[in-house]
């Protein structure tokens, strides 16, 4: 899809009153360049009503054309919006495997710089409008004037179109390599920030950092943009040079050859000196238009899910479950890069409702992987989900996810405070503050969270705390316990889960804490993608190396 296509879709009637607009602007520029020729030039003396009428001319001309601008301008933010909302809704409806696939750098790039240079492309549309709607009338006016001069003429724009062209090939293909560089930019710019405590901690990982990844990216954009716009800047200095000279090769070919009279000569001068504004506003909006293209078409190559108006909530048809099991499931993640992609399976697992299940493994041995089968966030590439003994269909796997809430490792902490269908009660959110010892470190206003600026632990419970007031039967906890103290840690096994377990809740959490594994109804071992269980007698050996377990694997 073309920047234009983009627009008339979705924007129609705007971009035709604009359009319209710019060509009544462009009419009554070329009507006022002929009033001038006619009334001014070629008269020796103005009465009072020839410059009222060029004044009320002017004021028309003004008015047009402020309107055409403000509208484009208007369109040009309302895009802009669209294309936010739009690519945000796209990023929503999107599986989680196809946004890990695009990467985060991408998607940060297409919805900020890439929607800009959409919008900025817009906002320069009527200028390109308007400069060809002037330069036809007046190539139309000189055509009028000398047939023989204008076909000189035009054979020369004609030479300076054909390799302004080739110029303009050049800085496309800078831009798209400019806006390739981009991703890489925009990753090294998280790395910078997330990254911040470590780099400040090693300033010899801060130096290399900064001098190997992020100039270098910087240094490449830099030079890409730089080549971008020197072609740009070479073409548009070129246009100018060539329109200089049409002018002189207009008044030679008149004096010369008698083509035109030393009058229509003059006349020939001042519209092509005329027309070096309306050229240059269509030879500087190419450039915009080249960008916003190249925009457009990053944004399509991210191939996410096609953009529907409705926000579509699964159904929750599931929600009195008593059993969900996974039979001779595997998974396979997408091959990146010729690298043999990771997989699981098979898994054989059946969670009972109101089961507390630990799940203990090595780093990289798929406990997370599992938890997002559980809920549905992952489709299997082979076996069945099966919900009270009944298969589930592959497209219905999306309807597991209403009966999860999660909290996986590398969270992210919403403010928003949200019950079953709506914001959750005052007085749910003040409990659970309480339980979770937070009542005196975050608080709730307005049904939001304030002062989340905490320790590691504290967010961990106030993410729990957006799980808990979900009220869904099954809760996943990726290790969650890892970065609480040891007195919060052991309310949370010896109280919490088991007041879950009375309330009915199936929680499934990945743990190390081997000195609870007593309150679990079973611990399971993942170990090479495969699902062990740890039988009470093995427990004891498991825990006997539990600090080991403790310092290296986490998930």
């Amino acid at each position: 899809m073309t920047l234009l296509q983009l627009v008339l879709t979705r924007h129609q009637k705007s971009v035709l009153w604009a359009c319209a607009l710019s060509l009544a602007s462009a009419a009554l520029s070329v009507g006022v360049l002929a009033f001038i020729e006619q009334r001014l030039l070629n008269t020796p003396t103005a009465d009072a009503r020839t410059l009222a009428m060029l004044a009320g001319l002017l004021a028309a001309l003004f008015a047009v054309s402020s309107t055409a601008q403000l509208l484009m301008r208007k369109l040009g933010q309302r895009v802009l919006f669209d294309l936010r909302r739009t690519l945000a809704k796209r990023v929503l409806d999107s599986e989680l495997a196809q946004v890990e696939r695009v990467g985060a750098a991408s998607l940060l790039a297409s919805l900020n710089s890439d929607a800009e240079q959409i919008s900025h492309a817009l906002v320069s549309l009527p200028h390109a409008i308007y400069g060809s709607a002037v330069s036809l009338g007046a190539f139309a006016y000189l055509a009028w004037l000398s047939w023989p001069l204008f076909l000189c003429i035009a054979l020369w724009l004609a030479v300076t179109v054909a390799l302004a062209s080739r110029m303009l090939a050049r800085c496309d293909a800078w831009f798209a390599r400019s806006r390739e560089v981009e991703d890489a930019l925009q990753e090294s710019y998280q790395g910078l920030v997330h990254g911040h405590r470590e780099l400040t901690l090693n300033r010899l990982r801060a130096r290399t950092f900064y001098k190997d990844e992020l100039c270098q990216h910087a240094e490449q954009a830099r030079i890409y943009g730089l080549r971008a716009d020197s072609w740009a800047a070479i073409n548009d200095s070129f246009v100018n040079v060539m329109a200089l000279g049409a002018i002189g090769l207009a008044l030679a070919l008149a004096a010369a050859t008698g083509w035109a009279s030393q009058a229509t000569a003059a006349t020939y001068g001042f519209t092509l000196l005329f027309l070096g504004q309306p050229l240059a506003s269509v030879v500087s909006a190419i450039p915009s238009l080249i960008a916003g293209n190249v925009a457009l078409r990053k944004i399509e190559s991210l191939q996410l899910t096609e953009y529907t108006e409705r926000l579509e909530t699964p159904p929750s048809t599931l929600a009195d479950f008593q059993s969900l099991a996974l039979h001779a499931v595997h998974y396979r993640y997408p091959k990146r890069d010729e690298q043999t992609p990771f997989s699981i399976g098979p898994i054989d697992l059946q969670l009972r409702r109101g089961e507390l299940l630990f799940i203990v493994g090595g780093n990289g041995s798929g406990k997370s992987t599992l938890a997002r089968l559980l809920c549905g966030l992952c489709e299997p590439s082979q076996g069945e989900v099966r919900v009270d003994g009944r298969s589930l269909e592959p497209e219905r796997i999306q309807e597991l996810r209403p009966l999860a809430s999660s909290v996986f490792s590398d969270f992210h902490l919403f403010t928003q405070l949200l019950g079953p269908a709506g914001p959750a009660p005052e007085s749910s959110v003040q409990r659970w503050l309480e339980t979770l010892h937070l009542k005196h470190k975050a608080s709730a206003r307005a049904g939001r969270l304030r002062d989340t600026r905490l320790s590691a632990g504290q967010r961990k419970r106030l993410a729990l705390l957006l799980a808990l007031l979900e009220e869904r039967p099954l809760i996943l906890l990726d290790e969650w316990a890892a970065d609480q103290d040891p007195s919060f840690r052991r309310l949370f096994y010896r109280e919490l889960l088991p007041q879950l377990k009375a309330a009915g809740k199936t929680v499934v959490a990945i743990t190390h804490d081997d000195h609870y594994f007593d309150v679990a109804d079973r611990v399971l071992k993942m170990d090479g993608g495969r699902l062990w269980p740890l039988h009470p007698e093995a427990r004891v050996t498991e825990g006997s190396a539990g600090e080991h377990v403790s310092a290296l694997d986490s998930v």
